[in-house]
């Protein structure tokens, strides 16, 4: 059984509403609030201190509320169990990507661990070395200090020229830190929002290409250049396969056996995920049996395979990056930046949306602007947070930052004690390391499906994404799909259509007949409703729907308005004659006679326009709408309009559509008795002046 509810008040114009519901103080008090705000943040105090101390190093803030029984043993087995992941994969493969020696990957993986532990907002982010930013910052590096193909690595000679690499690398993380740090300070954190999903899954997947391409050589034994810039991939391929009978057997048998035990393992940890305590640690494992058989049978001077060399033991001293290569990798770091930061905030968000709990944008920009700048000083690339290890730290039941503590701390182990034993690690091991890595990455192909399912552009904008940064290259490809989302939003609200409403029996719910056949249009009044803003980009579509519901052509513009003209200049006759004869009619009201005049019953005699979907209204836009207000007054039809004050816009909040159409001189053409808070109001208003009723009561059954 439908209940029904009986409404009766009076119609609401704007104007009335304001009066009776809201009055001009109400934006003085609204400004008093802004001048006492701005008056209080100005005022320092030691609250205010403490607060400013709390919110910009959270730390302070979560450490004094740690729950000590409920959180260590998660976090230490966490952190643990990250910290060991670390050595093989995000410190030493990953430094291979990045061009420089595995110790420096070592290194990265210390620093902003302990960095984003102090200032970090995610509990569940795992910062450090990351596939994608390592890929383009080896980029970077080897444009500015090629490797020579006869420099062998496991010789002493080459430390001078690790130096100059490392330092290349470590100027881009200063300079990549201090566009973080600036764009904290213009509170820039929303930017992240202009990476959707799809570009960031199909960015990443893509990217897992360019890695496992790089990796080729060496899980081949080849000694080919490292190319950079566009068709990269393709340049690489092409020299793998024409150097592909210079295969060293030696490392391409240690590569065959190191896939053969890491994928099946990997596959093990992913699906037994919920029994195992902690994944089982292949990599390390791998690492450590591969060492000692290549230090055992003297695979690097019998078959000539490529080792790690020596690792330096002790903590590193700090070294100034090269800051004189500042100018010239200041347009890839803008890159390496930007999809650093999108990346871990993008991670930071969703383990924060599983878990509970809010991210801060722009306190994730002041984290890893600090973690980059400071550790750009101890001879570190770029980090960030890092998707495969971020997994492993939140499934082995990480709480709180705090695991950091315990990653960093086997990471440090390494460093003083342990790191020198890795001298014979052979560098397949760590490139088969890399690609088993991105296993996830390829895996999103498996998305593809819903995403045509859902929402085709955002699959337009996937496939885009993913062939740009395949087939260009890195930064470049994400440039071009963050610029072909954008401009599929432009079109979608260019192409915004416009609707007709009808109502529906005894209800005031207006809905689009289209789309339901149960809704008609009220007779004589044809309702609109614009699904998207109106300004410059989508004026001309709009007056053409507009126009074409409406009937407005030019012939017909022209041949009403030389009807309107007659009338009223019979209209002044009749006048002139009743006033001759003493009998002048004082009830003429040509808000009246207009619903009598030349249009008939099945005509349109008044138009309403819903605004309730119009986001915003540029100049541009105001003015269009005022003009086909005076078009639709030529030929004779009145104008009126609804929920037009609800809509803001985004940029200037106090600036609604409302009040950028009558500063636009819309109120020179429209009466403000003709502006109403909802459809329901204009209709009532309407039919009431149709049949000349004095009550302006309307009542509304639902």
């Amino acid at each position: 059984m439908s209940a029904s509810v009986a409404v009766y008040r009076s119609i609401f114009t704007e104007d009335r509403f304001k009066q009776a519901y809201g009055s001009e103080e109400d934006n003085t008090s609204a400004s008093l609030r802004l001048r006492d705000k701005l008056a209080v943040r100005c005022r320092c105090s030691q609250r205010a201190c403490l607060h400013l101390l709390r919110e910009r190093v959270p730390i302070f803030d979560w450490l004094p509320r740690y729950r000590f029984k409920k959180c260590i043993l998660g976090d230490t087995v966490a952190g643990l169990t990250v910290g060991v992941l670390h050595i093989p994969q995000a410190g030493m493969a990953f430094a291979l990507l990045t061009s420089v020696a595995p110790i420096f990957g070592l290194y990265t993986s210390f620093f902003p661990v302990v960095l984003y532990m102090i200032f970090g907002t995610g509990r569940h982010v795992s910062t450090g070395t990351f596939a994608v930013v390592s890929l383009m910052t080896g980029s970077v590096v080897e444009q500015l200090v090629p490797t020579p193909l006869e420099m062998n690595s496991s010789s002493s000679e080459p430390s001078d020229f690790e130096l100059q690499k490392i330092g290349v690398a470590s100027a881009v993380a200063l300079l990549s830190g201090i566009i973080m740090l600036c764009m904290f300070g213009l509170q820039l954190g929303f930017l992240s929002t202009y990476l959707s999903e799809p570009i960031v899954k199909a960015f990443t997947s893509a990217a897992a290409f360019h890695v496992t391409v790089s990796q080729l050589q060496s899980m081949l034994g080849l000694r080919i250049p490292r190319h950079t810039g566009t068709f990269s991939l393709f340049k690489t391929l092409g020299s793998v396969l024409e150097n592909l009978p210079q295969t060293n057997t030696a490392e391409l048998l240690i590569s065959l056996v190191c896939l053969a035990v890491l994928v099946p393992v990997k596959e093990i940890n992913t699906h037994y995920r919920q029994r195992l305590r902690t994944p089982i640690p292949v990599e390390i494992l791998t690492v450590i049996i591969a060492t000692g058989v290549a230090y055992a049978f003297c695979l690097d001077s019998i078959y000539e395979i490529e080792i790690v060399g020596h690792i330096p033991a002790g903590f590193p001293k700090p070294r100034l990056p090269a800051l004189s290569t500042l100018p010239h990798i200041a347009g890839d770091t803008v890159a390496i930046t930007f999809v650093g930061y999108a990346v871990s905030v993008s991670l930071a968000m969703i383990y924060a949306d599983k878990h509970g709990y809010s991210i801060n944008p722009n306190q994730e920009l002041l984290a890893h602007g600090i973690s980059n700048t400071v550790s750009s000083f101890f001879t570190c690339f770029p980090s960030s947070a890092t998707l495969a290890t971020t997994n492993i730290l939140e499934s082995a039941g990480g709480y709180t930052q705090f695991s950091g503590l315990f990653t960093s701390i086997v990471v440090l182990i390494v460093l003083l004690l342990i790191g020198p034993l890795f001298h014979f690690l052979p560098k397949a091991v760590l490139a088969c390391i890399n690609v088993t890595s991105l296993r996830q990455m390829f895996l999103q192909f498996q998305d593809l499906p819903e995403l045509w399912r859902i929402s085709k552009i955002d699959f337009m904008v996937w496939v885009v994404t993913w062939l740009s940064v395949v087939v260009l290259n890195v930064d470049l490809g994400l440039a071009i799909g963050v610029v072909f989302s954008m401009m599929t939003v432009i079109c979608r609200t260019q192409r915004a259509g416009c609707s007709v409403l009808g109502r529906a029996s005894n209800t005031e719910i207006y809905r689009p007949v289209e789309n339901h056949s149960k809704c008609y249009e009220v007779p004589g009044i044809k309702i609109l409703t614009y699904n998207g803003p109106i300004y410059y980009g989508n004026r001309s579509f709009f007056k053409e729907e507009m126009s074409k519901l409406l009937g407005l052509t030019p012939e017909k513009i022209r041949s009403r308005e030389k009807e309107r003209k007659a009338l009223e200049k019979r209209e002044r006759q009749t006048i002139v004659n009743t006033v001759e004869r003493g009998i002048e009619n004082a009830c003429f009201s040509s808000e009246n006679e207009f619903f009598k005049s030349e249009t008939s019953e099945s005509e349109v005699q008044a138009v309403l326009i819903d605004c309730s979907s119009v986001v915003f209204v540029d100049v541009a836009g105001a003015r269009l709408f005022t003009q086909m207000c005076i078009e639709c007054q030529k030929v004779g039809v009145h104008v009126y309009m609804s929920n037009c004050n609800g809509s803001l816009v985004v940029s200037v909040p106090s600036e609604s559509v409302l009040k950028i159409l009558t500063s636009s001189g819309l109120m020179n053409h429209m009466k403000p008795q003709h502006i109403f808070v909802t459809v329901h109001d204009a209709v009532m208003y309407i039919q009431q002046q149709k049949e000349k009723h004095p009550d302006n009561t309307t009542t509304v059954w639902v």
